[in-house]
């Protein structure tokens, strides 16, 4: 069992018969009053994020979640489709919203963390680092700025980022998946 003061960020805990995953936590009191735990949780089934306030006394259950290998096959019209490591005959898929912005760096068949809640996949564990190749790269234009620049260019998934100036079209760059974010350039073409 949970209580209010366990809900920090990376907890999954049940809540309306539901699982969900704690972004963000922090205590609060006002003058007078018992202390509350503001809240922003993400319900591990739909995706949606909530703001929720919980109150001394409440408690929950631990989220029994399991993870098996699972393997991305492809994308169309917003589903992301996979399938189980070992059977590829069981497929399922997932809606972007759902597994989040990750979903954007994702690779055909790459191995991923399913979750796995009450006999069901219900998301994907998607790794927080990736490597991907620049498929379009608009030539970087050296002008007169202070800082350095960025440009905008396409991976081979069809995800869109701001990279600098100094990287080319063949190029494999490493992705930060949570902020969807350049990191660096891992390769050269």
């Amino acid at each position: 069992m949970l209580t209010h003061t366990d809900l920090r960020p990376g907890t999954r805990f049940i809540l309306d018969n539901q699982p969900y995953e704690v972004l963000e936590a922090m205590a609060m009191k006002m003058a007078q009053r018992r202390p509350v735990i503001q809240s922003k949780i993400k319900n591990l089934i739909t995706g949606s994020v909530l703001e929720r306030n919980f109150q001394q006394g409440d408690i929950f259950d631990e989220a029994e979640l399991v993870k098996i290998g699972v393997k991305y096959l492809y994308n169309n019209k917003g589903n992301f489709f996979f399938c189980e490591e070992k059977d590829q005959s069981k497929r399922f898929s997932l809606t972007e919203a759902q597994i989040g912005l990750g979903a954007r760096f994702l690779k055909p068949n790459e191995i991923v963390d399913g979750i796995y809640f009450n006999e069901k996949i219900i998301n994907v564990s998607v790794p927080i680092k990736a490597q991907l190749r620049v498929k379009q790269s608009p030539p970087g234009i050296k002008g007169d700025r202070a800082q350095g620049g960025t440009k905008a260019v396409v991976l081979d998934g069809g995800a869109e980022i701001n990279v600098p100036l100094f990287i080319k079209e063949g190029d494999v760059v490493e992705i930060n998946t949570e902020i969807g974010q350049y990191v660096r350039r891992v390769e050269k073409e």
